[in-house]
């Protein structure tokens, strides 16, 4: 199972200095944070768009690029790119352009995104969220099968035989839907052979486990090969030298973030109670030491059998040291410990196989 973080780079969005410094700084640790988890072994970094005050990344690419140059083994990918209301054409060139530059590294995370700033910023429709995906979705589909497309849709200007370039490293360019718990995005994610990435930020996670097997049973039906189809569970939490540290230092920014996007959603405010039941066993949150943390990682690969880990550590305005820390620990101590474990599971089951 590959193991790795993800962050919208968040920054403060009524800065006491200008926007520009915020983003700057913000963006400058990003940077940095990548180098240490490619430093530290990690396998993924993902990187979100969002179109907000209070994220610095509406452009992964470019920051992935720059990450590209400083690393070396680390996979990097968007998380995601909000496909319904940017163009795939460029979405690929983009992404392609980071895979030569990574030599071979970049990977596409599309979803149709939680957020609803980018459509009326790009001149989209929200009446037509639904259909702007499935068809920007299949035109990226097409972009990463061939270097000369021919293509047509509702939405969007028909493509007639036109060559797209530069063509990526990797052939095919990896692409993932990223899926937030709807039972239909999972069955299409199967029927069309992609890796699935699903968001866990509440609940028990145990209660989402069936979703993998409706996206295996569709893959199954529509005759895709098994050995395309990847899972992955991308989830809050944080990483201390003890687990008291963890939730101290966790708590404060991530209850902000989410109380802030709660009251633009409807729901009702978090607190402390509801913040350390989440960090239990049955919980969304991972949040703890390192052995702590690994444990829960284990348990829950047994339930989803999932192919990869994201934790997403850096979210509101968390202290860049503590940001750091928390890379480092679950590089050399968490890690570990989940391969391990992992390794010797997978050589029992051969053995009684």
């Amino acid at each position: 199972m590959e193991l790795g973080l993800y962050t919208f780079a968040d920054v403060n969005p009524v800065p006491s200095r200008s926007k520009g410094e915020e983003g700057a700084e913000r963006l400058k640790h990003l940077i940095e944070e990548i180098e240490l988890a490619d430093q530290v072994g990690l396998d993924v970094f993902g990187l979100g768009e969002h179109h907000r005050p209070d994220y610095a990344a509406s452009a992964p690419a470019v920051a992935l690029a720059a990450a590209a140059v400083k690393t070396r083994n680390i996979r990097l990918t968007s998380a995601v790119t909000v496909l319904s209301s940017d163009d795939p054409v460029r979405v690929f060139q983009q992404f392609a352009t980071l895979d030569l530059l990574s030599n071979g590294r970049a990977e596409i995370m599309a979803g149709r995104g939680s957020f609803i700033e980018s459509f009326p910023l790009f001149g989209y429709n929200l009446e037509d969220y639904d259909q702007l995906f499935a068809e920007k979705l299949d035109l990226l589909v097409a972009l990463c099968d061939n270097e000369t497309v021919s293509w047509s849709g509702e939405l969007r200007a028909p493509i007639n035989g036109r060559g797209v370039y530069p063509r990526p490293l990797q052939d095919p360019l990896p692409l993932w839907i990223a899926v937030g718990g709807t039972p239909q995005s999972l069955a299409r994610a199967g029927a069309m052979g992609l890796p699935v990435a699903l968001a866990i930020i509440g609940g028990e996670p145990r209660r989402f486990a069936p979703l993998f097997d409706l996206y295996r049973e569709a893959a199954r039906r529509a005759g895709q090969e098994a050995s395309k189809l990847k899972t992955s569970i991308n989830v809050h939490g944080f990483i201390a030298d003890t687990t008291d540290a963890a939730a101290d230092q966790f708590y404060g920014p991530q209850a902000e973030v989410m109380n802030r996007i709660g009251r633009e959603r409807g729901w009702g405010p978090t607190n402390r109670a509801h913040f350390d039941m989440s960090r239990g066993p049955d919980g969304a949150l991972f949040v703890g030491e390192p052995e702590l943390v690994a444990q829960k990682i284990i348990a829950h690969h047994r339930l989803f059998k999932n192919d990869r880990f994201l934790l997403q550590m850096a979210i509101g305005l968390m202290p860049h040291d503590q940001i750091m820390r928390g890379i480092e620990l679950y590089g050399t101590k968490v890690a570990p410990i989940v391969r391990k474990a992992l390794t010797e599971s997978d050589e029992e089951a051969k053995a009684t196989a």
